[in-house]
């Protein structure tokens, strides 16, 4: 299942981010794609305050994944570093365990995510505006994607 969302602004983006941050449960992967300045860690850390957590989020560029404590944890990834590398940072135990994932750029760690998973792709459509390509990879996420659309 695919769905494409259009939002105008950083505060429809929040919106869209805050309902799914309500949505999710332990073991969730939530993957974040598009290119740079697109919006993936705006979209990240209004999830983040959607979960309750009360840290200051930012991109974990260069230590790979932070942990956060909310509703949830909360990992956050942001793999870029990654690209070209055989590193496995213990991923069963990031995604299987009792927090909730969300990775940016995620294609370049395929092979070693889950197999089901939310896979959102952002793309800029104008300066505040961002179109948002959704799609549920599995069942769970399937319903994920029915009820954030609701």
């Amino acid at each position: 299942m695919t769905v494409i969302i259009e939002i105008a602004s950083p505060e429809e983006t929040s919106a869209l981010a805050t309902k799914l941050a309500q949505l999710v449960a332990a073991q969730d992967t939530i993957t974040l794609e598009g290119d740079l300045g697109a919006g993936k860690t705006t979209f990240t850390q209004a999830f983040a305050k959607g979960l309750g957590v009360k840290r200051v989020v930012n991109s974990p560029t260069f230590t790979i994944m932070k942990q956060y404590t909310g509703r949830l944890p909360f990992n956050h990834l942001d793999v870029y570093r990654l690209a070209d590398s055989d590193e496995d940072l213990g991923w069963d135990e990031i995604f299987y365990g009792d927090a909730v994932t969300v990775v940016e750029w995620a294609h370049l760690i395929e092979a070693d995510l889950p197999a089901e998973r939310l896979a959102i792709r952002i793309e800029r459509t104008g300066d505040t505006a961002r179109r948002f390509t959704i799609t549920a990879i599995g069942e769970r996420y399937e319903q994920l994607c029915e009820e954030l659309i609701r």
